[in-house]
């Protein structure tokens, strides 16, 4: 294994075959943790409209995450689709691809970023996460609904 500062994070077009790969993986976990209702994974499609900014992680050629940032408005991010491959999880290629968003919201003018992740077990290593980045637990936002299923968090940046 490669150490994490061979990491690479690069924007990303969502067209190359191991991109996809990982997009639908990760919308597959977050149907089988998920009721179909609580689930707010974006698809390819969705990524990829002009409102979402996507980057990938790599090592050694090989997919090691994805995470994205939507713009909700001139001051206001919210991180999408943040997932790590089953082999780089513990590696910190989730922080470097949460660092790198954060830094690109930043300097596109954001003042504040937010998310939506899941309430269960699965999504305890996200949390944590984001927690020891800054992100504090909020209520909805957006076009959110209150959801035992989902938390809500927000930074300032």
């Amino acid at each position: 294994m490669n150490a994490p500062d061979a990491m690479i994070i690069r924007p990303d077009d969502l067209t190359g075959q191991a991109t996809r790969a990982l997009v639908a993986a990760h919308l597959s976990r977050m149907h089988a943790a998920s009721p179909a209702c609580s689930v707010h994974a974006l698809d390819i499609d969705a990524l990829q409209d002009p409102a979402v900014s996507f980057w990938s992680a790599w090592i050694a050629e090989e997919i090691a995450g994805i995470g994205a940032l939507k713009r909700r408005d001139a001051h206001r991010g919210e991180l999408k689709s943040m997932r790590t491959a089953e082999r780089f999880l513990g590696h910190g290629v989730g922080r470097a691809l949460l660092r790198r968003i954060t830094a690109e919201a930043a300097a596109s003018g954001m003042s504040s970023l937010w998310l939506e992740t899941g309430t269960t077990e699965e999504f305890a290593a996200a949390r944590h996460l984001y927690a020891s980045e800054g992100f504090v637990v909020c209520g909805p936002f957006g076009d959110y609904a209150p959801d035992p299923f989902s938390t809500f968090m927000t930074k300032e940046i």
